[in-house]
C-alpha cells in the first residue's frame, strides 16, 4: 500500500473548512484528479477520478465522521483506497487540514507515480487549491453536520 500524508493551514475557522469538506460534489472545483462525485446517501458516494491519464470509478463509504474533527472513508469496490481528513483549530480564524490517504497503486503508471513521488506532490497541490478556494469565498457552500460513529 502507498500512503500520502499532507497538511495545510487555511485562514478560515475550523467549522468552515470542515463544512466545505462535507460537500463532496464540490471536490472537482479544487481536487485536480476528481472528475465527479455523486452523493448517494449520508455515508456513500460514487467517485469518478482520472490519475495519470487513467480513469477509474469506485464507491466509497464514510466510516467515521465527527463535525469539526474528522472524516474517514474507505472504498467498497473498484480502486482500493482509504483515508482520513482531520481538522484542527489553530485560532478563531485559522485551522489546519491534515489528509492521510492509503491506496494500492495498480498498473505501471500508478506504481511509477508512487515511486517518483507524484502522489505526494499532487495531494499537496490540491490542498493548496482547497486553501485558495475556501479563502477566496470565505464561507462554505453547504454543510452536513451529522455524526458517523466508528464501526
Amino acid at each position: 500500500m502507498a500512503q500520502v500524508i499532507e497538511t495545510i493551514d487555511v485562514d478560515v475557522p475550523v467549522g468552515t473548512a470542515y463544512n466545505q469538506w462535507t460537500q463532496f460534489e464540490s471536490f472537482p472545483e479544487f481536487l485536480s484528479f476528481v472528475e465527479s462525485i455523486e452523493q448517494v446517501d449520508d455515508t456513500h458516494n460514487h467517485w469518478k477520478v482520472k490519475i495519470g491519464g487513467i480513469e477509474r470509478e469506485f464507491d466509497a463509504e464514510i466510516t467515521e465522521q465527527h463535525p469539526d474533527e474528522r472524516i474517514a472513508w474507505k472504498s467498497i469496490d473498484g480502486t482500493t483506497n482509504a483515508g482520513v481528513v482531520t481538522f484542527h483549530k489553530l485560532s478563531d480564524a485559522t485551522s489546519r487540514v491534515a489528509v492521510q490517504i492509503d491506496w494500492k497503486p495498480e498498473g505501471v503508471v500508478e506504481k511509477a507515480g508512487d515511486l517518483l513521488g507524484f502522489d505526494e506532490r499532487s495531494v499537496k497541490k490540491d490542498l493548496e487549491h482547497f486553501k485558495e478556494f475556501i479563502e477566496k469565498t470565505g464561507h462554505e457552500q453547504g454543510a452536513w453536520r451529522g455524526d458517523v460513529p466508528r464501526d
